[in-house]
């Protein structure tokens, strides 16, 4: 069994804002998709990497959060992505009570928190710029 792990987005956010994204994800994700999910998740991160960027004398001890949030954000690599902050979207999906992983109709593996990183790399990105 995967240990849960200490670091938490509630570290940066806050008890409420954490408390609040635990009760939307523990209502949307057992009949939401994927690709809606994802992006309000992202947008959850974006929020984070927003906050993280206001904490003054930041160092990777006491913020080690803030700085992970904030080097995901910079990288844009949706695998380096998902390597500096995957404790922290698992660990806010098992607050919520609810599953990442899925299965398709056709037996297909796949994760919503990948497509998560897919969609906090590609924030700023717009067809139409």
């Amino acid at each position: 069994m995967m240990r849960k792990s200490k670091r938490s987005l509630q570290d940066v956010v806050g008890e409420e804002t954490y408390s609040v994204w635990v009760d939307m994800l523990r209502t949307l994700v057992p009949d939401g998709r994927t690709h809606r999910l994802s992006v309000v998740i992202a947008g959850m991160l974006q929020y984070t990497f927003e906050v993280a960027e206001e904490i003054e004398n930041r160092n990777e001890d006491e913020h080690s959060v803030a700085m992970s949030i904030i080097d995901a954000a910079e990288s844009g690599n949706p695998d380096d992505i998902k390597e500096l902050i995957h404790d922290l979207v698992a660990r806010l999906f098992d607050d919520a009570g609810v599953a990442y992983e899925r299965i398709s109709k056709r037996g297909q593996h796949y994760s919503i928190a990948d497509e998560v990183y897919n969609e906090f790399a590609s924030w700023f990105d717009y067809p139409w710029d």
